[in-house]
């Protein structure tokens, strides 16, 4: 081999071994790359791993108490004591009363209007008359009767005599003395007396009976006059009672037939409140004998802007139910109304206490969910589920039973609250005392949402709107919040029209 072949020998083996220590410092920096890769990788997942997080929550505590429910309802003033001022007899209104008109006061015993007395007066003149014949005839019926007495009773002595003088004939003749004819003589005399006797009774007898028909000719007489006076004294009408005439129909010179309705007298210390409950309340306002309770309740009335609280008290229910209603009707008597407050067909709210509750708790509406469900702190802070019993809604509160009274409990829950869940408490404000009084009516009247007001407002009758607050409060499935906001709608005597439409077509879907 020669030099030039070494040479390429050599080379080549000094290629070989650059190219191995070439790549023998490539493999150690691929190393050293991926550990250093590795290495950042487990700092950023060690850096992004999250750390659990705590909500803040508002929390109460359960505190036992002994609650009354309050039940509210709608309804609308009625009087209790209402006349239908009715003509008694027919004839032309010759007079009306200055208060006889509607909105008028009237005080017992004024005169409220009258009938031409005239023809009236005549009739009672004409009973009058027949009266005083009528006692005539008797009197002369009487008169005939006592002289046909008289009479029999001379007929009668005569018939003794004739009877006595037969019996004499008839014993002188056993003894010889009398003869045949002389018998027989007084004994026609004494059968003509005994028939002359018989005569004069029959005429007693008939003489009775004409006085007896005299008699009740008389007595027809005397209730025909009375009818006719009876007939012009009605034909003034007096008021009963004091009261406000309404529903005035009645014109002076004008024409009246009997029993037509002139006008109404309501009584304005007598009206009544009458609101509809439904089944489950009005079993809450019973008695342990299954009566209804003579409880004391309050009603209040808006004017403008302002509410006005006037007491009552639980007076009865109606006797059947009506048709296409929903629940019990039922009347309180107002004690002592003031008529310049209230009159009837006024739009009212009624709150009725129930008997108190004892060891339960009142907590917020936002608390619960719809089947009763409460968040309580449980150990470091972490959130507890307990199913409590909802006893009653009570506006934007509920009062529950079966609570572990003296834990903490969140007051308002949320979505992303649930058990297990940590939370930081946060102490509530002191709810106000449920017995505490606002600090004005107006304040307390007003609610913390108005409807909304614009032109789609309407105003629903009292069947109407018990028929929707039933549908709401018998609802399952509706948040607490969400039923205590649609109760404060209808509560107002005009609801948006939306809110009863949609009402009203989900109250169709379940019929």
């Amino acid at each position: 081999m020669g030099v030039n072949g070494m040479g390429v020998i050599f080379r080549a083996g000094f290629g070989l071994a650059v190219g191995g220590v070439s790549l023998a410092l490539l493999l150690a920096a691929g190393n050293i790359l991926v550990d250093a890769w590795g290495d950042r990788v487990g700092s950023s997942a060690a850096k992004k791993q999250p750390r659990e997080r705590a909500y803040s929550v508002n929390v109460g505590t359960l505190e036992a108490a002994t609650l009354a429910p309050v039940i509210t309802a709608y309804g609308h003033l009625v009087s209790g004591r209402t006349l239908e001022l009715r003509a008694a007899v027919p004839g032309q209104l010759v007079s009306l009363s200055e208060n006889f008109r509607d909105g008028g006061l009237v005080e017992t015993g004024e005169e409220l209007f009258s009938i031409d007395p005239a023809k009236l007066a005549s009739t009672v003149a004409l009973a009058e008359t027949d009266l005083a014949e009528a006692e005539a005839g008797r009197a002369e019926a009487q008169s005939a009767l006592e002289l046909a007495r008289l009479e029999a009773d001379a007929s009668e002595e005569q018939f003794d005599l004739r009877k006595q003088a037969a019996d004499r004939q008839t014993g002188l003749r056993a003894r010889g003395v009398a003869t045949e004819a002389d018998v027989e003589a007084a004994v026609l005399a004494r059968a003509a007396a005994e028939q002359t006797l018989l005569n004069r009774r029959q005429v007693v007898a008939g003489d009775e009976a004409r006085l007896a028909q005299a008699e009740i000719t008389l007595r027809r007489r005397e209730i025909a006059l009375e009818e006719a006076r009876r007939a012009l004294k009605d034909a003034t009408l007096r008021a009963p009672f004091a009261g406000v005439v309404s529903e005035v129909s009645a014109v002076e010179g004008g024409l009246a037939s009997a029993n037509e309705q002139l006008g109404v007298l309501v009584d304005p210390s007598r009206i009544e409140v009458a609101f509809r409950v439904t089944n489950t309340q009005f079993s809450r306002l019973l008695n342990d004998s299954g009566a209804l309770r003579k409880a004391e309740i309050e009603v209040l009335i808006q004017r403008g802007r302002g509410v006005t609280t006037l007491p009552a008290r639980l007076d009865r229910a109606g006797a059947e139910r009506d048709e296409g209603q929903i629940g019990r009707l039922v009347y309180a008597s107002l004690i002592d109304p003031d008529p310049n407050v209230v009159q009837p067909g006024d739009f009212v709210t009624v709150q009725i206490p129930e008997r108190p509750l004892e060891n339960v708790a009142r907590v917020p509406a936002t608390a619960v969910t719809t089947d009763g469900r409460l968040l309580l702190i449980g150990e470091n802070n972490r959130l507890e589920e307990l199913q409590a019993t909802m006893l009653r809604h009570q506006g934007d509160s509920v009062i529950l039973g079966d609570v572990p009274f003296g834990r903490s409990y969140v007051t308002e829950r949320a979505l992303q609250l649930g058990p297990g869940i940590q939370v930081a408490p946060v102490a509530a404000p002191a709810p106000a005392e449920a017995g505490a009084a606002p600090e004005s009516t107006e304040a307390a009247a007003a609610p913390e949402t108005a409807p909304a007001a614009g032109p789609d407002m309407i105003a629903l009758d009292d069947a109407r709107r018990a028929a929707i607050v039933a549908f709401i409060e018998a609802s399952e499935q509706m948040k607490p919040e969400k039923r205590a906001e649609w109760l404060e709608q209808l509560a107002h005597p005009e609801v948006p029209r939306e809110t009863v439409e949609k009402f009203e077509a989900k109250m169709a879907e379940g019929q």
